[in-house]
Formats: structure tokens, sequence, C-alpha cells
């Protein structure tokens, strides 16, 4: 599946960008209006320059007692920033989302403009169906026709629930 069939790559809002060249407390104003995780660095032509995010101001600003108000963006970013073509595999960017351990993801088009900011929360909603439907297909293919694969399902899942309850009971 590629990133643009997504219904969440069409319904993304505009991505919050600003200038590197923005101070980090009015950086951090506009994402706490928009109720944004990050804000993209961008050039005047609107190609990714670099990514702050909550995790950047923690590390880079706060840790540092750096003033927000006098330290730009571009000076506490993270630089260079992986980004994807909307007609990337959805699947291969999830895997190096992950291994990598970055959470957003700029979408650029054919001419490295910014057009959208995809999350790994958005690409982890496709995987739980998918692979819920997979495995409803093997067991379906590998069970005999009276074992029922959502009674196992169920089954793994009340297990998992009472080993948990278990853990937290003796902690």
């Amino acid at each position: 599946m590629k990133i643009s069939d997504r219904k969440e790559f069409a319904q993304k809002p505009k991505p919050l960008t600003c200038p590197p060249s923005t101070t980090v407390f009015d950086a951090v104003k506009q994402m706490a209006v928009k109720n944004y995780g990050s804000i993209i660095a961008v050039s005047d032509e609107h190609e990714v320059i670099g990514m702050m995010t909550e995790r950047d101001i923690f590390r880079r600003l706060i840790a540092a007692e750096l003033d927000p108000k006098t330290t730009k963006v571009e000076d506490i970013m993270t630089s260079p920033v992986r980004t994807a073509k909307a007609d990337d595999e959805l699947i291969d960017w999830l895997r190096l989302m992950s291994n990598e351990r970055f959470r957003r993801l700029p979408i650029i088009d054919e001419s490295g403009k910014l057009v959208a900011v995809m999350s790994q929360g958005d690409f982890v909603s496709y995987t739980w169906p998918e692979l819920l439907g997979r495995f409803t297909e093997l067991a379906q293919a590998s069970l005999p026709e009276r074992i029922n694969p959502a009674f196992i399902l169920i089954s793994i899942l009340i297990y998992t629930a009472t080993i948990i309850f278990a853990v937290v009971s003796l902690t």
C-alpha cells in the first residue's frame, strides 16, 4: 500500500511550518495553538530544511538552559530530516520509522516541496486491521472448519489479560 492510499493522507491538515530563523518561543506558540508536536522548518521554496519536535525542545533547549526567546529553531531542530514521497510504500516507511525511532515523516512532492506530515500512528492504524485480516486468512486456511479463528483470537486476548493482571497483582 502506498502512503497516498491511506485516507489519513488525504485528510491531513496543512503542515505547520516556519522559517528556520523563527525563535523557538514563536514556533512553540504556533505548535500550542494548533496542538502539534512538531513544526517543520522550510525554505522560501517550501522545501524541508529540518524539524523541531517536542523532544528537541526538551533535550536541546531546556536541558541546555537556552532562552526560547533568543534561540532560533535552526539551532535546535533535527536536520537533515528523512522525507518520503506519496507513492512510497507505507510498510517500508513504518519499518524504517520503527527501527530508527522517529515518529513523524514529512511527505514531499516531486519538486521537493512539503505537502503533508504523516505520523507513525497514521501508519499503525493501517497495520492492525491488516494484521488481523491476515491472521484470519491464515487461520482459516490452516485450521479445520470446526475451529473458529475468532475464538482463538479471543482466547489469546483473555490469556494476555490474565498474564498482565497476574503481573500487576504481584507488584
